[in-house]
């Protein structure tokens, strides 16, 4: 009697052995199988014997004893596609793959404040460890684009001829489309510092690494850095990192917006996250659609910048500022007509003007802000659209007025763009230590066009 009660303990405890297994199965995502690695080319590693799912990571085993940490980006058939988060310096063929659970989450706080830190979180400014609390997920959250506030509240930016012509409202995405050479990085640092925010993010993306220590000293400053979160990711790292940086970067303005802050977001440069995407893309096989960038680049431009906005009504915002480069013709350029389309108006730096000594270079022929209207006055909308006018025919006759050929009296407009251009030109100059409020610039435009005289023609042909 006693051995079969005996053997029915043992039955009920394997029993409750066997259905606490069958728990812990039930919710395994099945990450725990062990492959291995047969394949490396190029920056790609393919893997074969286990199950992650995309965006998951893996660890692999290195010939040094420091393992590689990787991220699945691809699958085929059997095959997984991973990219590594550093270098491949020590793998071996046949290496051991391990899945790990590693949550797609960030660290976030205030502890962030006056810190320059990678795309993984880690600092670079060697002042010690960063201890925060709060987590957020990387890749953001969608949201419903009926809950966002609309954009009504002008933001200053301390820059007169944007504050002035090209008003930028709280929650805008505007492009910054500029050359190298014409003072895109002195201008970034002028708005970090002027710019009417509660914190300011800057997200340094596929830059060379040397401008990381120059943008933060003589760009940022002291007093910019106070405020800000600076996440580098120079050109120098893997394509995953970089683009893990500008992540990182957005997740960050993500969470000080949520606790109802005035976010700044400078993103330099979206070009260079295009690009990352495109080495990855083209790297696990993806084919050139558009002059060499595959589909997913066109993918992930409108999911980054669509986390840029404003929040739930009574919430705070992300102004998003973001530096696309046109070394070629920016009419042709893929991303630069990608970026064009998504944002919500371009701030176009000239070469002509930069070589001409005007700083901050900024084209108003080309440039435009697409809420202006919705966020300043009549008057000063209508005084912007003077301002432009003149500008423009001056810009249009530019030839005839320096060979001699142009009569004066027969276009009145253009008679006192010629008499007034070095007001105009005058009015868009700025001192980069120079900063000038929303309520200055307004007043400065409204003074500017009311001086606009008749023209004076008793002098004959200009």
């Amino acid at each position: 009697m006693s051995t079969a009660i005996d053997m029915n303990a043992r039955t009920t405890r394997w029993r409750k052995r066997l259905d606490a297994a069958r728990v812990r199965i039930s919710g395994s995502s099945g990450m725990n199988t062990t492959g291995r690695l047969t394949r490396v080319a190029g920056i790609t590693l393919e893997a074969v014997g286990c199950h992650v799912p995309m965006g998951g990571r893996c660890r692999i085993e290195n010939a040094h004893g420091v393992d590689l940490e990787a991220e699945v980006v691809g699958f085929g058939d059997s095959k997984l596609f991973l990219m590594p988060v550093g270098g491949l310096q020590g793998i071996v063929a046949n290496a051991r793959v391990q899945p790990i659970r590693t949550a797609s989450s960030v660290r976030v706080g205030d502890a962030l404040l006056g810190r320059v830190i990678d795309a993984s979180g880690e600092p670079l400014d060697g002042k010690g460890p960063i201890c925060c609390e709060d987590s957020v997920p990387l890749a953001g959250v969608e949201r419903n684009p009926l809950q966002r506030s609309p954009i009504a509240e002008p933001l200053d930016v301390g820059i007169r001829s944007i504050n002035a012509l090209l008003s930028v409202g709280r929650g805008q995405r505007i492009g910054l489309f500029a050359n190298s050479g014409v003072g895109k990085s002195v201008l970034l640092g002028m708005m970090t510092r002027f710019t009417n925010a509660d914190v300011v993010v800057v997200g340094l993306i596929g830059e060379r690494g040397r401008e990381v220590q120059e943008f933060i000293q003589n760009n940022l400053g002291a007093a910019g850095l106070a405020r800000a979160v600076v996440v580098a990711a120079p050109a120098d790292r893997p394509p995953l990192q970089r683009l893990h940086g500008a992540a990182l970067a957005t997740a960050i303005a993500e969470y000080f917006c949520a606790k109802g802050k005035r976010v700044l977001l400078l993103m330099d440069s979206l070009t260079r996250y295009a690009q990352a995407q495109r080495e990855i893309g083209l790297a696990i096989g993806e084919p050139p659609v558009t002059k060499g960038f595959p589909p997913s680049v066109f993918a992930r431009i409108p999911h980054l910048v669509e986390r840029a906005g404003t929040a739930e009504h009574g919430g705070g915002s992300i102004t998003g500022i973001y530096t696309v480069l046109t070394e070629g013709d920016p009419e042709t350029d893929p991303i630069a007509d990608s970026a064009r389309a998504i944002l919500d108006g371009h701030v176009v730096l000239s070469r002509q003007l930069a070589e001409s000594g005007c700083f901050p270079a900024i084209d108003i022929e080309a440039s435009i802000s697409r809420v202006m209207l919705q966020v300043v006055q009549e008057s000063q909308a209508l005084h912007a659209r003077r301002f432009k006018q003149l500008y423009s025919v001056y810009e249009k006759n530019r030839d005839l007025i320096a060979v001699g050929a142009y009569v004066a009296g027969t276009n009145r407009d253009l008679d006192i763009a010629v008499q007034h251009f070095p007001a105009l030109l005058n009015f868009l100059r700025q001192d980069t230590q120079e900063q000038v409020t929303l309520a200055d610039s307004i007043e400065q435009l409204k003074f500017l066009c009311e001086s606009l005289a008749e023209p004076n023609t008793s002098d004959g042909p200009r």
